[in-house]
């Protein structure tokens, strides 16, 4: 079994596997939210400009959805944040989900870089704060007063996410990488793997249903679903500490 630090700081990345299994629906799987509408139409920001209404609407019923009292985290989010918590050294969680369920679980070292489902921002005012009903196009900021110009705050396809330097400062301080339920194939993310490897300093961990699309960049791949992996890992982490 490859040898696990036993301090030191851990950065751990997670996808929409690790939601999955809480209920949520993915949007990449097959039947998943994009086979169900056209990204072009919901998740842009040239959509928000040209139907805000239907985008709004888009994100309001997600917005419902992870409010349903059945939506909760699962054994992978409390192993996160217990790992958190009884680790002799940072851990960092950086996930690409827009859930709330590592919050609700625990974790508080903790980077949203598409941003989060319960937030909105301003367009002018640009800073986000918590909107869990639905937001309508007339809304007014409280802020500046100016209707029209809330939107989710989350990160759309041609824009950057949200904390890059700060991210890409713990991947190169890293002695621990770990990869949970991503598919390796959205960028900036799917890159990680390669820029811990290029510092020299990190073990590199995959954790998923199934090998991602850089699996071969990792040295060690558990395949399994993240309720049950990513708990026996934290184990095993905790346990060589």
């Amino acid at each position: 079994m490859p040898h696990l630090p036993r301090q030191g700081r851990i950065v751990v990345l997670t996808g929409a596997g690790i939601s999955k299994e809480s209920g949520l629906d993915t949007f990449r799987c097959e039947g998943g939210l994009w086979s169900k509408v056209r990204l072009e139409d919901v998740a842009t920001p040239e959509a928000f400009a040209a139907n805000p209404a239907l985008v709004q609407e888009f994100y309001n019923a997600r917005r419902r959805g992870l409010q349903d009292p059945a939506i909760a985290p699962n054994p992978a989010h409390i192993a996160l944040a217990r790992l958190e918590a009884a680790w002799p050294g940072q851990v960092l969680v950086v996930t690409q989900n827009i859930d709330d369920l590592h919050e609700r679980a625990g974790s508080r070292n903790l980077i949203h870089m598409h941003g989060e489902l319960l937030k909105v921002r301003c367009q002018v005012c640009d800073d986000p704060f918590e909107w869990r009903g639905d937001l309508t196009h007339d809304e007014r900021c409280p802020d500046c007063r100016r209707p029209g110009r809330l939107r989710p705050h989350v990160v759309w396809f041609g824009e950057m996410p949200l904390a890059m330097d700060r991210i890409e400062r713990a991947l190169m301080e890293c002695d621990l990488f770990v990869s949970i339920g991503t598919s390796g194939n959205v960028y900036p993310a799917a890159g990680f793997v390669l820029g811990v490897r290029r510092a020299g300093r990190a073990h590199t961990v995959e954790l998923n249903l199934e090998p991602s699309e850089g699996a071969s960049l990792f040295a060690e791949t558990v395949l399994g679903p993240a309720s049950q992996v990513v708990p026996a890992f934290v184990e095993r982490l905790l346990g060589a500490a």
